[in-house]
C-alpha cells in the first residue's frame, strides 16, 4: 500500500507555498507513494493535472492506488527529475504553475531489504539504486571500486562524516581480502573504524556513510541541481517551486541553487571578489528561513524530524 511509502511530510505547509490555483498544472518531482500529489490533485478541480515523476517503477503503481479516484487528472513519467522538463515536454506541456520537491529515500525503499539502504538488515546487498532497473554502478561497485581518497571525498562532500579518512582506509585494507557484498560486511568495517567513544547514541555510526553511498550512486546532488535550474524555467511567471530537504548537503544545494537564481552572490565571505557572477534575479524566495515541522508531526512521523521546506516564486 501506499502507506508504506511515508506520510506525506509538512503537507499543510506544502500546499501553502505551492498557491493552488483550480485547474493548474503542477509536477511533484519526487513522486514516490503520491500522498503530497494526492493533496494536490483534491484542490485543483477536474480540470487540474498532476504530473508524478519517479524513476522507481514501484512508486508509480503505488501512486497510481493513492491517486484512484482523485479529481484531478493524474500523469507519471518514469524517470529521474532532473528529466522534469522532458517529463512535462513528453505530456504535452511547456509550462506548469508550480513544482514540488521531497527529497531523500521513501521509507518503503528503506525498508526495503532488497533494495540495501538500510544498515538494520545485515544480509542486504550494497545496491542503492533508486531503480533497480538502470544498468548504473551499485554502492556495492563503488565501495569496491574507489581508492581511499574517492571515499574519502564521497563520505565528507556527500555527509559530512567526521571520520570520513579512517573509515575509507579501513574500506580499503578490508578489501584486499575479499569484495564487500552485503551491508553487514560494510557496517563492521565502519564499527571497527570509528572509535566506540566517538559514537552518538542516537545515531547508528553507519548512517553517513549509507548516506554519502546512496547519494553517490543515484548522483543526487548534480541531479537535483539540474533539476532545480530546469524547474524555474518550466515554471510559469508567479508559480511557485517547493523543496523539502532532510539534510544539510541538500538543503546546502537548494539554498545556492536558489540564492545564485535569486540574483545573490555566493562567494565564500572570505572571498575578496565575486566569481560566481551574480545576475539579475529570475525568482524571489518567499520563505526568509526555511520552515520546519511541529512537534506534534515528528512525535506522529519521525521521519519527518529533520524536514526543512522552501519556497521560491518565479518573476
Amino acid at each position: 500500500m501506499a502507506d508504506a511509502y511515508h506520510k506525506p511530510v509538512l503537507l499543510d505547509e506544502v500546499m501553502d507555498g505551492l498557491a493552488l490555483t483550480e485547474g493548474g498544472v503542477y509536477i511533484d518531482a519526487t513522486l514516490g507513494g503520491g500522498g503530497h500529489s494526492r493533496a494536490i490533485a483534491d484542490r485543483i478541480g477536474a480540470s487540474g493535472v498532476v504530473i508524478g515523476i519517479d524513476r522507481d517503477p514501484e512508486a508509480l503503481v503505488e501512486a497510481a492506488e493513492t491517486l484512484s479516484g482523485a479529481s484531478a487528472q493524474f500523469l507519471t513519467y518514469n524517470g529521474p527529475f532532473d528529466e522534469i522538463e522532458r517529463a512535462a515536454n513528453s505530456l504535452g506541456f511547456s509550462h506548469v504553475d508550480g513544482v514540488l520537491y521531497d527529497l531523500g529515500v521513501s521509507s518503503h525503499q528503506l525498508d526495503d531489504p532488497g533494495r540495501g539502504f538500510t544498515f538494520r538488515d545485515v544480509g542486504a546487498p550494497l545496491d542503492m539504486r533508486m531503480s533497480q532497473s538502470e544498468d548504473t554502478p551499485t554502492a556495492a561497485d563503488l565501495v569496491n571500486g574507489s581508492s581511499v581518497s574517492e571515499l574519502t571525498t564521497m563520505l565528507r562532500e556527500n555527509a559530512d562524516e567526521r571520520w570520513a579518512s579512517r573509515i575509507s582506509q579501513f574500506i580499503v585494507d578490508r578489501r584486499n581480502g575479499a569484495p564487500f557484498i552485503t551491508a553487514g560486511q560494510l557496517i563492521d568495517v565502519i564499527k571497527a573504524a570509528v572509535p566506540a567513544g566517538a559514537r552518538s547514541k542516537d545515531i547508528h555510526p553507519a548512517t553517513k556513510t549509507f548516506q554519502a553511498l546512496r547519494i553517490a550512486v543515484n548522483d543526487e546532488f548534480g541531479r537535483l541541481r539540474r533539476s532545480l535550474v530546469a524547474a524555474v524555467k518550466l515554471v510559469k511567471s508567479g508559480g511557485r517551486i517547493v523543496c523539502i530537504d532532510y539534510h544539510s548537503g541538500e538543503d546546502r544545494i537548494v539554498k545556492q541553487t536558489f540564492a545564485e537564481m535569486a540574483g545573490k552572490c555566493i562567494c565564500p565571505p572570505q572571498q575578496p571578489v565575486c566569481v560566481c557572477l551574480a545576475r539579475s534575479p529570475v525568482i524571489e524566495v518567499v520563505t526568509k528561513k526555511p520552515i520546519v515541522p511541529s512537534s506534534i508531526e515528528i512525535a506522529g512521523n519521525p521521519r519527518a524530524r529533520s524536514a526543512k521546506l522552501r519556497t521560491v516564486r518565479k518573476l
